[in-house]
């Protein structure tokens, strides 16, 4: 059964993606968007675009109702579901088969089957795949889940059986911990796939994460096209993955890439999957199966020269693979970081706002998969990827490399992205050697994440663009006019005072867009080169520099040297800031709805006791008391949302 249109059910850079491969292809394209979304990129590349509801997943890219009507109202003939969202949801393949379309992917019995954690234990275990020790029973009770997870020890991991990327995971290290870590677990099991249900597993300490992508065709062929080392991960939730998996043998490859295929045929599996493994000393362990398009699937095109969109549809269309095993070649190394919109330096909170300017690098060997613009809103109801940068090279060192500078070439501006701790992981001894574990990151970032001050160099460039900026909104002049004099004055200009958030500095004009900036024990002489758009050529001391900027609109800069952005704000003479802190404050950090409330007025709680569970981007935080005392009063019920500063709860001492 063939198709001529296809309906992508995702959004972000998934659904650009797969657009862009259903379209060399020939195929129309439908995108779907909820009310957040009616201005992203991927409703505007498609050639047809259905709103199917409003903006929290559970209204719009979950309701399955709602995709399949826009499928049936557009004459798609084909679903593509993506990533997350319904890719796994069994229910929802089924009803695009029973409505006489083609799900991009493997039939809804494969789906059921390995969908479910505890499922698919039971099924690597009868085909003889060995699997991590735990319980994946039917009975679901605290009681019993705490009689097993004592059974099989501590360190422990907690998952929701139906879950995935990280969501409904958690890490128990004692007895004492695991009811909370059930009590999460199940509900963001609940809030991320609609199913509370849990499964224990022994916690593998020291083990890498590596996953093998199969492909199988309706006509008996199942093949294997490498693996991926996804180690570098944070909370569960991979960060930066590469292929092929540093130190693998081709032994070792063959061995798990054929544990793989046979997972695989195990459930009649049709379409591109991905079978988990954790890789210690001892051997490989059976992690899970995703049903689905992985994230990280650009990798593993990088290094094999397939399109694996492409073979996903043209596999839906009946048609059989163009391929054996023994066709598989591999050249090269790849790989990949996401690019997240979070606070590396504040606990890796998300972060939401509007991009002021976005722009890939782009240098040889490069790809970048984005699913936002310069203007694209950043909301707290969806998970805070933005995009990916993947690097090819002829070996891992030279992949690494062209990586790092990518990064650094690239500039998203206007809200606070990971882009600058990436950079720093990438240069990590560790991560440079290779063969990282699981509990890297944790271990090596154990103290956190330094935001790092402001640099000398940065500082001049950030006060002699708001300069620039100032004058030439005032002037209204153009651009990069020849006879532009930038407040020269034939003096030689005088100091002007500039206080940004954090220090003060002066500037001196002494030429046509040269200026001298000077601040605590330093000086820099800036001469302005060029401006193309948000980039800045300068010369600072005589050496180049590219920094990447755009106004606030409130006379501050989101400013950009190397890998690392910064928002920096002028403060008015005599105006200052208004401090709206409250004393004994508990604030919400971000965006995002309450979905617990454990205290009410008249409370006492204890330093450290939680206080309120907030979810914001398909993951939920902790809000605990910082002091002891007694609750005066609550500002929130729960189930509300709330915006990022707003008071959750007001904590006062403890009157005598």
């Amino acid at each position: 059964m063939g198709f001529d249109r296809v309906l992508v059910a995702n959004r972000g850079e998934i659904a650009c993606r797969v657009i862009r491969s259903a379209r060399s292809m020939g195929l129309s394209t439908v995108a779907v968007y909820s009310d957040a979304d009616v201005g992203a990129p991927h409703v505007g590349m498609a050639d047809m675009a259905v709103r199917i509801g409003a903006a929290p997943a559970g209204e719009s890219y979950l309701d399955g109702e709602a995709v399949l009507r826009a499928a049936q109202e557009t004459g798609a003939g084909a679903v593509h579901p993506g990533y997350g969202f319904l890719s796994e949801n069994a229910e929802f393949a089924q009803a695009v088969a029973d409505a006489g379309m083609l799900f991009v992917g493997p039939p809804a019995e494969a789906i059921e089957a390995m969908g479910d954690k505890a499922a698919a234990k039971r099924v690597m275990e009868e085909a003889g795949i060995p699997c991590v020790p735990g319980y994946h029973g039917a009975e679901q009770t605290d009681k019993r889940l705490v009689e097993e997870g004592e059974r099989i020890g501590f360190p422990l991991m907690v998952k929701a059986a139906a879950g995935g990327g990280g969501k409904g995971m958690r890490l128990v290290s004692d007895a004492a911990e695991l009811p909370e870590a059930l009590e999460r677990a199940r509900s963001e099991g609940r809030a991320a796939f609609g199913s509370d249900a849990l499964i224990l597993e022994k916690a593998i300490v020291k083990a890498r994460h590596v996953e093998i992508q199969v492909f199988a065709d309706a006509h008996g062929s199942c093949i294997h096209l490498g693996e991926r080392d996804c180690s570098v991960q944070r909370r569960h939730q991979k960060v930066i993955e590469e292929a092929p998996a540093p130190g693998m043998s081709d032994a070792l490859r063959a061995e798990m890439g054929e544990a793989a295929v046979r997972a695989a045929e195990a459930v009649g599996y049709v379409g591109a999957g991905t079978v988990e493994f954790l890789l210690d000393d001892e051997g490989f362990y059976f992690l899970e199966m995703n049903t689905r398009l992985q994230v990280e699937h650009p990798v593993t095109e990088m290094v094999t020269g397939l399109d694996l969109v492409e073979m996903q549809l043209r596999v839906a269309q009946g048609e059989a693979l163009e391929m054996t095993q023994a066709d598989v070649r591999f050249e090269g190394h790849a790989i990949e970081a996401r690019l997240y919109a979070e606070d590396a330096a504040n606990g890796f909170l998300p972060a939401t706002g509007r991009i002021a300017h976005w722009q890939a690098g782009k240098s040889e060997g490069i790809r970048v998969d984005a699913g936002i613009e310069s203007g694209s809103e950043v909301t707290p109801y969806y998970d805070p990827m933005l995009a990916k940068v993947i690097a090819w090279g002829a070996d891992r060192e030279e992949a690494r490399v062209r990586l790092l500078e990518a990064l650094q070439e690239s500039a998203c501006l206007g809200v606070t992205t990971n882009t600058g701790f990436l950079s720093v992981v990438l240069q990590d001894a560790a991560f440079v050697q290779g063969g990282v574990t699981t509990g890297y990151l944790d271990e090596a970032f154990a103290a956190g994440v330094e935001a790092g001050g402001m640099a000398s160099e940065e500082i001049a460039a950030a006060v002699a663009l708001i300069l620039w900026q100032e004058v030439r909104a005032a002037r209204a002049v153009s651009l990069m006019a020849d006879d532009l004099m930038i407040g020269f004055a034939s003096d030689g200009g005088r100091f002007i005072p500039v206080d940004l958030d954090g220090f003060a500095a002066g500037i001196r004009v002494v030429g046509p867009k040269e200026w001298v900036v000077c601040g605590d024990g330093w000086e820099h002489v800036v001469h302005l080169e060029r401006i193309d758009g948000a980039r800045a050529g300068l010369r600072i001391d005589g050496r180049r520099k590219v920094v990447w900027f755009a106004g606030d609109g409130k006379g501050g800069l989101y400013l950009q040297c190397g890998a690392v952005a910064r928002h920096v704000e002028r403060q008015v003479p005599g105006g200052g800031n208004v401090d709206l802190a409250l004393d004994g404050a508990v604030i919400a950090p971000m965006p995002g709805q309450v979905v617990a409330l454990d205290v009410a007025e008249g409370d006492r709680v204890e330093q450290g006791q939680r206080l309120a569970v907030l979810e914001a981007m398909k993951m939920q935080h902790q809000l605990v008391a910082d002091m002891a005392g007694v609750v005066e009063s609550v500002q929130v019920a729960q189930g509300g949302q709330v915006t990022g500063g707003q008071v959750i709860v007001v904590i006062g001492e403890e009157k005598a």
